[in-house]
């Protein structure tokens, strides 16, 4: 059995009182966005006959977005502290049910918004006090082509909860249903094999348990492969659907253009990284000597190259070693850091019915809050600074953006945490005590980049590939899908890897392809803080206030602007050439310690 909640220390736990103290408090809040909801409707239908028509509605809606973050925010973290807790699951359905009603009542706003006359809209936008949503406006008008009639954007919404089908069946039969084996561990142990501890399987000294854990996950999925086939089939039509519904030429380029990407960047990334596989060959070549093995298979990617060093850092250690590592961004950054430290914003430890992984959230109203289940191990120092990086971007960006310009795209998102372990792992290579350690870090570093670069361009080509033949009316059966997702892993790993048959089934447990065109930013991501960091420990002039000045943005610009701002073009393919020569550089360093 592992700790129950009560019995960890409160300077470990988050302070979710610091959003509402009481139940009451919620209760308010809640009852709030009822009256602001009943007030924005009598607006329906009037936006095109005044200035103070539309201005009152902005003001309403972003009231009750800025109030129902708070309560959606602090009801699913509450619930996530302990999910068996019914009284908490009742009340994250419920801000859910409220989240979808606020959806539906305003629906109305961004086509009516469009409806309003060029000439109207110039008008009404000399005032200043509408001067303020200039931004949020041109974002909708810019959806103009892809808008349709405010009854047609009410169905929309209302079929928010059934086009989600797929994905929950998906995850119900994936978290839930399904039950791997019991393979033997290291003691020789009967253990069952979980998503949550497949990972470490793949990770051991002993290859047969490796192999014994991959071979057990993939028939298990096998078993099923043609309802995970049904469900995949199911998301990629949603999104054609939605695509076409809203009169896009294709799935990806309505997903590209929320965050206003042009599709090059997608092209592009593929291109480059398939131009640059040889360093990956070399690695995993490499890998495959350091391991000691006749062949490398699918089951040794994740091997350790140093099998007998393990790295046991605790928390209070971690802090130390990340305030000495961020040292390059400044103090202000630092003070903020020592903050999320001392003031309760983070959930440190592993509890009974605790959410599994680590996120970092929050609201406007709140400080950033970060869900850990810190674990004394590499993995988990890396999992902290990376939150910590998101964190410290929504602090930024809180503090100095209004609410309704304080969000940043998802296509940014993964930039700040990024950095964060590359300024990390710079550090700790520079400080290692020994050869076997430095080891260790470089296997660790060259796996991010496998594993967030090649891999997830990999998933990102994956994606393109199966959109691209349902648009053109191919439908696929789990055996196509497993023939597209082989041929991929044949030309990421090469010749001198032996792709096993298995890892064709892969696909099928694979979330991200439930949030499509999602996975290819991990990738972008990466490369622009690769490019971010090499010129911050440069010492380039300006570049750590450019930085922070990207971070402080918010949403109040596109991404691309954002990036070029700080000093990377993600339009330029050196953007991510950059990326992968620091990764060929460093397979150079491992080969020198061979």
């Amino acid at each position: 059995m592992g700790i129950e909640r009560s019995n960890i220390k409160e300077e470990y736990k988050w302070d979710l009182e610091s959003i509402y103290s009481n139940e009451e408090e919620l209760n308010k809040d809640f009852e709030e966005i009822k009256k602001f909801l009943n007030e924005i409707k009598k607006y329906k239908g009037t936006l095109g006959d005044s200035k103070e028509n539309l201005y009152n509605t902005l003001y309403l809606y972003e009231k009750i977005l800025r109030i129902s973050e708070n309560i959606y925010v602090y009801t699913h973290m509450k619930q996530h502290e302990d999910t068996r807790n019914n009284k908490n699951q009742a009340l994250s359905g419920k801000s859910e049910m409220l989240s979808t009603e606020i959806s539906t009542v305003t629906s109305f706003i961004v086509p009516e918004i469009i409806s309003i006359k060029e000439e109207d809209m110039n008008k009404y936008m000399e005032d200043e006090k509408l001067k303020y949503y200039k931004k949020f406006i041109d974002e909708i008008l810019r959806k103009k082509p892809y808008t349709l009639s405010q009854r047609e954007e009410e169905l929309l919404a209302l079929s928010s909860d059934i086009a989600n089908t797929a994905e929950n069946t998906f995850e119900m039969l994936s978290f839930a249903d399904i039950k791997f084996p019991e393979i033997e561990d290291e003691q020789g142990n009967k253990i069952r094999i979980t998503h949550a501890n497949f990972s470490k399987f793949l990770q051991s000294k002993n290859r047969d348990i490796r192999k014994s854990a991959f071979k057990s996950v993939y028939e298990t999925y096998g078993k099923y492969i043609n309802t995970f086939a049904s469900t995949l089939s199911g998301s990629v039509k949603r999104e054609i659907f939605y695509s076409k519904a809203r009169n896009y030429n294709s799935a990806i380029e309505a997903s590209l253009f929320e965050d206003n990407i042009n599709l090059k960047v997608y092209d592009n990334l593929i291109k480059v990284v398939t131009k640059n596989l040889e360093p990956m060959y070399k690695y995993l070549k490499l890998k495959k000597e350091f391991l000691n093995i006749k062949e490398l298979h699918m089951y040794d990617l994740y091997a350790p190259l140093v099998s007998e060093l393990d790295m046991n850092i605790k928390y209070e250690e971690a802090k130390d070693i990340i305030l000495n590592a961020l040292k390059p961004l400044g103090d202000d950054y630092l003070s903020i850091v020592k903050k999320a430290f001392d003031e309760r914003w983070i959930d440190v430890y592993e509890n009974e019915g605790k959410k599994g992984g680590a996120y970092s959230w929050g609201s406007y109203d709140s400080h950033p809050f970060i869900l850990l289940n810190y674990k004394d191990d590499l993995n988990s120092l890396f999992t902290l600074v990376h939150e910590l990086g998101h964190s410290l971007h929504s602090y930024y960006s809180r503090k100095n953006q209004p609410y309704i310009y304080s969000h940043y795209k998802i296509f940014v998102a993964e930039v700040a945490s990024t950095l964060n372990e590359q300024l990390l792992m710079d550090y700790m290579l520079n400080n290692a005590k020994s050869r076997e350690e430095k080891l260790y870090l470089l296997n660790y570093y060259l796996e991010q980049f496998r594993t967030t670069v090649y891999r997830q361009t990999m998933f990102a080509e994956f994606e393109k590939i199966i959109h691209e033949k349902y648009e053109k009316g191919e439908a696929l059966t789990s055996d196509e899908y497993c023939d597209i997702y082989y041929n991929l892993n044949l030309k990421y790993y090469g010749k001198d890897t032996c792709v096993d048959r298995d890892i064709s089934l892969e696909w099928a447990r694979v979330p991200h392809f439930y949030s499509n065109f999602y996975v290819y930013k991990y990738a972008t991501g990466f490369s622009a803080a690769s490019t971010l960091s090499y010129k911050i420990l440069n010492k380039g002039k300006g570049v750590v206030e450019k930085y922070l000045e990207f971070l402080k943005s918010g949403g109040s610009d596109y991404p691309l602007n954002q990036l070029k701002k700080a000093g990377v073009d993600m339009e330029d393919e050196n953007s991510i050439q950059i990326a992968l020569d620091k990764f060929k550089n460093l397979v150079d360093d491992l080969e020198k310690e061979k």
